[in-house]
């Protein structure tokens, strides 16, 4: 019989992503299966995430939770992957000995082998960089519904100075141009009709080509667009300074890219986004999305904001209220400074009381939720094409998909329906998603 594994990720997308390669590998190494039982698991690994504060504590927390179990049962292998296990290495080990692996974002794949040296006792500690090798090493793509998530690059070379990214995952490296269309072909060839294509600076990609030419996001995107099934592009995480004009001409001349954009903003303030080391203004930011707004007047935009960031005055605040005013956002992660050991700004006095923080980013969550709902209430009477992806979690009767502006639709129809594109009439906006009825439902009761 198979033993199985228990995956407990935090963080982002990339590590739900890397979370799920996880699965894969050792499904094909090891016949490992994922269970969502902890307590009955061979294996359980932490995939980690040092972004946000406590990072460190709750995998610790958790550690201590598992620790019972491995001293009843000293075969449970317990592993720890992700940004925390990059950024603490051996470290985790020497507060936590009971654990039997130490891995990096870029080790993953080696997971198999770390598994079996600990099935002799010997313990791994492996945080290096092997660059692109991960992706040389892991299982083909699977695909488990209509949407799939492609890492394109891995890594950040923006060194901003609160972020643990480019210690954690490394500089940036680019996929091979054509192992990415690789990908997104078997993908689309399994139903996949929805591609997101990841990174931590995802706009920063420059892929080699077969040519020896490099690609940009922007010819990545045409040709992901061009791949028969594929009718529906987004990316995710990009950042302003590579906001190209490529980018901007794709949004205009590739309908299969949706109406929607994370851009990471974090400040408003000229002067906090320089101490932050982000590499452009406020204005330069606005001004890229006036000229993306001329070629996609409909677009839906999210962002991501530090509040209280070391330095930051009442004023500093009150110009990021103003440019949330000026854009109009969506949607925002929004998060109170923490500091990240190993950054530049750990080092800065941190001099903004924490009751100003919290008041500050109540004050910005609202203006941008007030927003965010008008927005929803705009769409009431509209059609919107929703590629459908669930069964609704609380009507079984009903069926769930998203928008191309990423709002979930709830609305009656057949399961059968799941994996494609349907055209929906919005009937109720609701605090954190939609309703609707099916336009083909529609037309069908009225000529009965």
């Amino acid at each position: 019989m198979p033993g199985s594994v228990f995956i407990k990720t935090f963080g982002c997308q990339m590590n739900e992503y890397d979370s799920q390669k996880m699965r894969d590998v050792l499904r094909d190494s090891l016949g490992l299966m994922e269970t969502d039982r902890p307590e009955t698991a061979e294996v359980l690994l932490l995939n980690t995430c040092s972004i946000r504060e406590k990072a460190q504590e709750k995998v610790f927390s958790q550690l201590g939770q598992w620790r019972p179990w491995k001293e009843a049962n000293p075969g449970l292998i317990i592993g720890v992957g992700g940004c925390v296990a990059s950024q603490e290495g051996a470290a985790i080990r020497e507060r936590a000995p009971f654990v039997d692996l130490v891995f990096g974002p870029q080790t993953l794949h080696r997971l198999p082998e770390m598994i079996e040296r600990a099935r002799k006792g010997m313990a791994t500690v492996d945080v290096s960089f092997p660059e692109i090798e991960k992706f040389d090493c892991l299982p083909e793509p699977r695909s488990e519904g209509p949407s799939a998530y492609v890492s394109i690059m891995e890594g950040c070379s923006k060194y901003c100075t609160y972020c643990v990214v480019p210690y954690t995952r490394g500089t940036e490296i680019s996929r091979p141009f054509d192992d990415v269309i690789a990908e997104v072909a078997q993908l689309a060839a399994q139903g996949v009709r929805e591609i997101n294509l990841l990174g931590q600076n995802v706009n920063a990609y420059r892929g080699l080509m077969h040519d020896g030419e490099v690609a940009d996001l922007a010819l990545l995107i045409r040709y992901v667009a061009a791949v028969d099934g594929i009718d529906r592009i987004r990316y995710t995480t990009s950042h302003p300074v590579e906001f190209s004009d490529s980018l901007i001409e794709a949004y205009a001349e590739v309908p299969e890219l949706v109406d929607h954009l994370h851009l990471p903003v974090q400040s408003g303030s000229d002067r906090i986004l320089m101490q932050m080391k982000r590499g452009h203004s406020a204005y330069e930011y606005k001004r890229k999305i006036r000229r993306l707004r001329e070629v996609r007047p409909n677009i839906s935009l999210s962002s991501d904001f530090i509040v209280g960031f070391p330095g930051e005055t009442d004023q500093d605040f009150e110009y990021t209220m103003q440019l949330i005013d000026e854009v109009g956002f969506d949607h925002s992660f929004s998060f109170i400074y923490s500091r990240r050991p190993g950054t530049p700004a750990a080092e800065y006095p941190d001099d903004v009381p924490l009751a100003v923080k919290q008041a500050r980013l109540q004050r910005l969550q609202r203006a941008i939720n007030h927003n965010a709902q008008r927005i929803s209430r705009s769409m009431v009477g509209t059609v919107q094409r929703v590629l459908v992806d669930r069964p609704s979690r609380k009507d079984p009767n009903e069926i769930a998909g998203r928008t191309e502006n990423n709002r979930v639709v709830n609305f009656p129809g057949p399961r059968e329906l799941i994996g494609q594109f349907v055209d929906v009439r919005i009937t109720e906006a609701l605090p954190n998603s939609l309703r609707g009825e099916r336009l083909a439902a529609v037309e069908e009761a009225v000529n009965a």
